[in-house]
């Protein structure tokens, strides 16, 4: 299939956050497990537009296929690309209609044929989906079922897959990140620089953050940093300067349009900027890059492969199985309110992961 402009956009095999819901072709019937029609809550998008567009609408649901498991999902996460998509102001976007969504956790239902190690009952988050997460019930590949840990809940689960395989990346993958390294999060609040400061801060690292709000630094500081400020406070300069290497080693940017210039100020020679997120142009001095022998480096979630998000967890679920790791929730929204939960996630302040209740 082909997004529009002609950009291939791999539905079956990368899901970019978003699913269609009739993966089947239509002749194909819709069968329940029980031989009957079953049906099933989900959020659909008929055409791109505000969040006013996500409407609460009813389908059949099939039985799972070759390597298919069915997931009663409890949670779903909502994360800023899915409303990029939505709009329309992406470069893959999905043949429409189609049901958002990549991060759940629930409870499997059925496994399709040739899945061996997971079965009905079993607790799992999910590393991407068939048929979308905004919904009461996913289809996925069995490999992107992960064991859910029992001190984790529905809700946290639902928060692990892009915030900690997306910050795990950028402190080790991208950042290079050695014990001892001054780390700088700039937009530290939201789920992936929460992410990035817990996982940080574990490895020794000394990490600082900024955030927006009171409770957004305090949120900060509960995760592990070292201290927590606001985006333009003065005294970055000065901390920075008083890192063992006269800046900050690396430092993770969730607003480039706004910050990347300045970070270069704060960066020590051969530090490393990551860029995790943007929304518009900037305008930089490629000197400060120049005079620092600096690297400035770009991450998306959706580019990474199998092995590379295998790396990324691999650190993650070792601490989430001691219950050494907890993902920070903000907002809750039932399924029926997602136009709230997309319009929260770019206007409010970033606090946590914000989840739908299913």
């Amino acid at each position: 299939r082909k997004a529009r402009h002609g950009t291939a956009c791999p539905w079956l095999l990368e899901p970019i956050g978003c699913a269609r819901f009739d993966l089947v072709p239509q002749e194909t019937p819709f069968v329940s497990l029980k031989g009957e029609r079953e049906r099933m809550k989900a959020i659909v998008v008929k055409e791109f537009g505000g969040p006013e567009v996500l409407a609460l609408r009813e389908f059949p649901i099939r039985a799972p296929g070759r390597g298919e498991v069915l997931v009663a999902l409890r949670s779903a996460g909502v994360n800023p690309v899915e409303t990029y998509i939505r709009s329309g102001a992406y470069p893959l976007l999905p043949k429409l209609p189609y049901v958002p969504g990549t991060d759940g956790a629930g409870v499997i239902e059925a496994v399709g044929p040739d899945v061996s190690d997971l079965v009905p009952g079993d607790r799992v988050y999910l590393l991407g989906s068939l048929t979308g997460t905004y919904a009461e019930k996913t289809l996925c590949r069995a490999e992107d079922a992960r064991p859910l840990p029992e001190n984790i809940t529905f809700e946290e689960g639902a928060a692990i897959n892009i915030p900690y395989i997306t910050a795990a990346r950028a402190l080790w993958e991208k950042g290079s990140l050695e014990s001892g390294r001054s780390v700088l999060v700039r937009g530290a609040s939201g789920a992936v620089g929460l992410a990035a400061v817990q996982l940080a801060s574990l490895h020794l690292a000394p990490v600082f953050g900024t955030a927006s709000t009171e409770p957004g630094r305090e949120a900060v500081l509960a995760a592990g940093a070292q201290e927590a400020l606001t985006h333009d406070d003065v005294r970055l300069a000065e901390i920075a300067r008083e890192q063992p290497n006269a800046g900050f080693d690396l430092i993770l940017e969730m607003r480039a349009d706004i910050n990347l210039d300045s970070d270069l100020d704060l960066l020590a020679k051969r530090g490393r900027v990551v860029i995790v997120g943007n929304r518009g142009r900037t305008e930089i001095d490629p000197r400060k890059i120049m005079g620092r022998d600096a690297s400035v480096i770009g991450l998306s979630y959706w580019n990474a492969t199998a092995e590379e998000k295998a790396a990324a967890l691999e650190p993650v679920e070792r601490l989430l199985f001691a219950d050494r790791l907890r993902p920070v929730i903000g907002k809750r929204f039932p399924l029926s309110q997602a136009d709230r939960a997309h319009k929260e996630i770019l206007e409010g302040p970033a606090l946590g992961k914000i989840v739908l209740m299913i």
